[in-house]
């Protein structure tokens, strides 16, 4: 490659991640903005934009502060499970709600649910994560003992697929969750920050 290829080709993977990181948080701030920008222009002689960002956030954290409240904690769990009981709001809201759990879970007893899995006797190692240890409330019988549900991202692209895999296959990888989805999603490419001469 010449001189003027590598630094081309330098600046390429050197911007573009940055490029794309800025559009993203841009995207993100834009429609959260939107979201009660529209409200707030109504509702206001004049509208600095941001403010419906700034006022997401706020409810966001009332809504943390009155989950802290006993009363209202058990009125929200109420109103909760009586959504529940709805078949096409249950179907998109639980999914959602246990997807969120599996990121801020905090079990002392069992902290570690990131796992290599050994799919196949060559000793090919894949890597996920225990969404579920327990199925007796399934009713499903024998055909699920001593396995647990496990999660396994795909790279480069949303989703993935889940295995229910024999506890004996299922090495714990002492690693946060999040690294281990970044890892996944990467396929495990590991950007070399080096100064290398022209």
């Amino acid at each position: 490659m010449t001189s003027l290829g590598k630094i081309f080709f330098r600046g390429l993977i050197t911007l573009l991640p940055i490029a794309v990181t800025i559009y993203i948080l841009y995207s993100a701030i834009v429609i959260l903005d939107g979201m009660l920008g529209v409200i707030l222009r109504q509702l206001l002689p004049t509208y600095i934009p941001g403010l419906g960002l700034v006022a997401i956030v706020g409810l966001i954290f009332l809504f943390g502060l009155m989950l802290n409240n006993i009363v209202i904690g058990r009125f929200l769990a109420f109103a909760e499970l009586k959504l529940l009981g709805v078949p096409f709001i249950r179907a998109i809201y639980s999914p959602l709600k246990d997807l969120m759990n599996l990121f801020s879970r905090k079990d002392e007893k069992n902290p570690q649910q990131v796992v290599f899995v050994q799919l196949s006797p060559s000793g090919h190692l894949q890597l996920g994560l225990i969404t579920r240890e327990h199925f007796e409330e399934l009713k499903l019988g024998h055909a699920v003992e001593d396995k647990v549900a496990v999660y396994f991202p795909f790279s480069y692209a949303l989703g993935g697929y889940t295995l229910l895999v024999p506890k004996s296959q299922v090495i714990h990888v002492n690693i946060p969750i999040e690294k281990a989805m970044s890892l996944a999603i990467t396929g495990w490419v590991k950007a070399e920050h080096k100064h290398d001469e022209v």
